[in-house]
């Protein structure tokens, strides 16, 4: 055999060796996603669909959102009700347009123009039919804890891409009993993207509150923590009247926009509660 038959069958059995794979230390599959760095909220925060949660100072999230396939949709549905309500619609996409037109929603309105608007886009989601017949037909049945039961169980279902983790809980009623009929959210990624008190009450809290008594016949109080981000709904319990509501008292957010701009016009004033309030 000469030396150029030689090499070839050398070059040949050369490409038939496995190859060599480099050794990585064991470790579960999201670790190796990249994580958010504990940066603080800023003007410039964005939602991420990563089921891998920021950490900050108020304390370690014990779960993590997984995102669904029929996240978009919703999301969609939502944002095109509301851009039908303002006439306008921004050019971010996703999460972060449709803060931009809940911001609009509130331009040139006065809070209860806003909460008006509001509980105008949540009965555009819904066959007027369907609202109807459930208040008809489904709240009334055991004083009302069948309706408040299963509508806690449906926000968890279909509303996490807007509020993040949330679970179902108890809820202690003035009468003293106790229904399943309560949803905690862990860290509400509504305000805390929005970062305004005002966003907060005039296009969730108080709209929601009164479209579940209105329409669909279940009470609802609506209790967002402004330190933590958490929010717990409590379906069969009624809402205080506004003028007992401390949620309506509370300050601007350190992290608001609308707060910084009018610090930096009046540096010598006290911020009191946040116009939109």
């Amino acid at each position: 055999m000469d030396e150029v038959e030689v090499k070839k069958r050398m070059k040949a059995v050369a490409l038939l060796r496995p190859l060599s794979i480099p050794s990585f230390p064991s470790r579960p599959h999201s670790d190796c996603l990249p994580r958010r760095t504990n940066l603080p909220v800023s003007c410039s925060s964005h939602w991420t669909e990563s089921p891998i949660k920021a950490e900050d100072s108020t304390g370690p999230r014990s779960e993590e959102y997984r995102y669904q396939f029929y996240d978009d949709w919703f999301l969609a549905l939502f944002r095109n009700k509301m851009v039908k309500e303002v006439g306008w619609d921004s050019e971010k996409a996703g999460y972060d347009g449709l803060i931009e037109v809940a911001n609009r929603l509130m331009l040139r309105r006065t809070p209860s123009e806003t909460t008006d608007a509001a509980v105008r886009i949540l009965r555009s989601l819904f066959p007027p039919f369907l609202l109807h017949l459930y208040k008809l037909l489904v709240s009334p049945i055991g004083g009302g804890k069948l309706a408040a039961m299963m509508v806690a169980r449906v926000t968890v279902i279909t509303c996490q891409w807007l509020m993040g983790v949330c679970k179902v809980n108890s809820v202690d009623l003035p009468d003293g009993s106790s229904w399943e009929s309560g949803v905690f959210v862990e860290r509400c990624k509504y305000l805390e993207e929005s970062k305004c008190v005002g966003i907060c009450v005039n296009t969730c809290k108080l709209p929601t509150q009164t479209f579940f008594k209105d329409y669909m016949g279940i009470p609802l109080l609506m209790e967002p923590n402004f330190n933590d981000y958490s929010c717990q709904f409590k379906f069969g319990v009624l809402p205080p009247l506004p003028e007992d509501d401390s949620t309506l008292e509370e300050p601007c957010l350190e992290v608001c926009p609308i707060a910084s701009k009018r610090r930096v016009a009046a540096s010598n004033m006290v911020i009191k509660p946040c116009p939109k309030a």
